[in-house]
């Protein structure tokens, strides 16, 4: 990294921008988060971290050297600025990159001459290039000539205790061979850089992974509906398979998936296929069986309910885990909203319990779980999480496991 580079302004600090303005901070450069969410940047200020990736201990650690501000002004004073908008997917399924294309739009009207700009944000190959950029030049700067332009797509997985921003590498893809190489320079302070031939590299290889776990949890998921078809122990078939060493790797399935990521990245290479004349139908088909998995789930526990003798309607269904994996406090796009949903609309008399969530659904979490537990006609487990231990499962007179994570019993059914 250039000595001049020592300035960074990161924006959008979230769940990818956070974790990576500390890391900076760490290497002695002056960073500043700006935000235009008050509370985000308020909580930054004074220390409370607003993500679960990054503890309040990390931000004081770094308190002399990161700032969050609300002012865009200060991406003028920036050398390098990092682009960390979210790229969600509408309800239609098409790519909303409002959020992006505003972001950039802000840092087109504070650009100046020598500055770096690298993109995070995930999105179908081309977008950097063909349209991110014409927005910068609006400012009257050249890329590549008066500024640097690359793009490195986030690599954050929450909740993981064995890969983080250090010891995952980073894919870099620039405008410029000086682009590529001063982005590389970049993140090479923080975790190994990976190079590839440019930005639209880089940008499909995001989706590609996010596509390559989508898939092939779409696969586990659908197998697990046959399983059940078959009268097979999915769980038990899965393990056999993994034996094997070579050819194989092992996906597990669940009540569907969530997040930021999985449901919507790999729709963003479906819609670029339609507008070169192509179809991406295995990520068409992951996302239809994914999307439908939820509602499976629900259905196979209404049917339990009633084939325990228990109607539907007016039944005590405790769910455990609303989050979208273990052990965060994140519930976007969390297939527990669809399950509860589907259990209302039947009647049932839904409560939730999830030790990282204090209201969803309009529901408030249940204060006393062994109460709760001992209560409820059925227990659903949509997400182990790691209170969740077996002594705590075994208060319950019925359980449904969506996860694999439950001891058997008689008590327990499983997906």
């Amino acid at each position: 990294m250039a000595d001049t580079d020592r300035h960074i302004v990161i924006l959008g600090i979230g769940y990818t921008g956070l974790p990576l303005a500390v890391a900076q901070a760490r290497l002695g450069r002056q960073v500043t988060g700006f935000d235009i969410s008050a509370e985000r940047v308020e909580a930054v200020n004074a220390r409370r971290s607003p993500v679960d990736t990054v503890l309040d201990a990390e931000l004081s650690e770094v308190a002399g050297n990161l700032r969050a501000t609300l002012d865009p002004a200060a991406l003028a004073e920036a050398d390098v600025v990092v682009v960390c908008a979210p790229t969600p997917v509408k309800e239609d399924d098409q790519p909303d990159l409002a959020p992006l294309e505003s972001a950039v739009a802000t840092v087109r009207d504070h650009l100046k001459p020598g500055q770096l700009v690298i993109v995070e944000s995930t999105t179908y190959p081309g977008t950097t290039d063909a349209l991110l950029l014409p927005i910068l030049e609006e400012s009257g700067l050249v890329a590549g000539v008066d500024f640097d332009l690359a793009y490195s797509p986030e690599r954050i997985d929450p909740g993981n205790a064995k890969f983080d921003l250090s010891n995952t590498p980073r894919l870099v893809g620039g405008l410029t061979e000086r682009s590529r190489d001063r982005a590389a320079e970049f993140y090479r302070g923080v975790t190994l850089v990976h190079l590839t031939k440019g930005m639209r590299e880089a940008e499909a290889a995001k989706i590609l992974e996010n596509t390559f776990r989508q898939v092939n949890i779409a696969l586990v998921n659908e197998f697990a509906q046959l399983c059940h078809s078959m009268e097979l122990d999915v769980w038990d078939t899965i393990r056999a398979a993994a034996t094997k060493p070579y050819g194989f790797k092992v996906f597990w399935p669940g009540p569907g998936v969530g997040g930021h990521c999985i449901p919507a990245d790999p729709l963003y290479l479906v819609h670029h296929a339609t507008t070169l004349g192509l179809r991406f139908r295995m990520a068409e088909t992951a996302n239809d069986v994914n999307k439908g998995q939820p509602l499976w789930v629900a259905d196979r526990v209404c049917k339990h309910l009633e084939n325990s003798s228990i109607a539907v309607d007016g039944a005590k269904v405790l769910v455990l885990g609303v989050t979208y994996k273990p052990d965060i406090a994140d519930t976007r796009e969390t297939p527990a909203e669809p399950i509860i949903a589907q259990f209302r609309d039947r009647g049932a008399e839904v409560s939730f319990h999830d030790p990282y969530i204090d209201v969803f659904a309009g529901l408030q979490c249940v204060p006393d779980l062994a109460a709760a537990l001992a209560g409820a006609d059925l227990v659903v487990l949509l997400q182990p999480h790691r209170e969740y231990s077996a002594d705590v499962l075994a208060g319950a007179a019925r359980l449904f496991d969506t996860t694999g994570a439950a001891a058997t019993g008689a008590a327990v059914t499983s997906l």
